[in-house]
């Protein structure tokens, strides 16, 4: 009896890991608008970035910081997609030292239109963010299309995002 019962649950287990995407966790937001927000720049505390700046364009939102060794991965994709795409790249800040972000934006390269300073973590919490990197892709309308959580590379711009700019 103990040997069918282990057999059972192992066969379970199975089924349920296999029946599940784990690369892909849900989002209630997609096709829904960006959250409303009203945050500072990280570059200018004077200056206010708020959502309707995400409309007119298509544009993607990636969360970093300079905590994450995943997003200084990402890093250098998100500059060639910068240089190679009219695709306009926004940053958001997330749990971070202010004068480390800039530092490794001066450093290594800032592949952001502007790049908000999030702190306390507050626009994150609104978007469902579980840590970064975490990356939105946004229509011209301003709504959510696409969400990856993890690196953005080649093959994930190709598989999940490529498309919308087509749209």
């Amino acid at each position: 009896m103990p040997l069918v019962l282990f057999v059972a649950i192992v066969w379970l287990s199975y089924l349920g890991l296999g029946l599940e995407d784990r690369d892909k966790l849900p989002s209630a937001l997609i096709g829904k608008p960006f959250p409303n927000f009203e945050a500072r720049s990280l570059f200018d505390v004077s200056a206010n970035i708020g959502s309707e700046q995400l409309i007119g364009r298509p544009t993607l939102v990636n969360v970093w910081a300079t905590w994450c060794i995943a997003c200084r991965i990402e890093h250098p994709f998100l500059m060639k997609l910068k240089d190679e795409s009219s695709l306009t790249i926004y940053g958001l800040n997330y749990k971070d030292n202010k004068e480390k972000a800039l530092e490794l934006l001066r450093r290594d390269g800032n592949p952001f239109e502007f790049s908000i300073y999030d702190f306390e973590g507050r626009l994150a919490i609104d978007l469902g963010v579980y840590g970064a990197p975490e990356t939105f892709f946004i229509d011209k309308n301003g709504f959510i299309r696409e969400r990856h959580v993890g690196v953005i590379d080649e093959k994930v711009w190709k598989d999940k995002f490529a498309k919308y700019l087509d749209e």
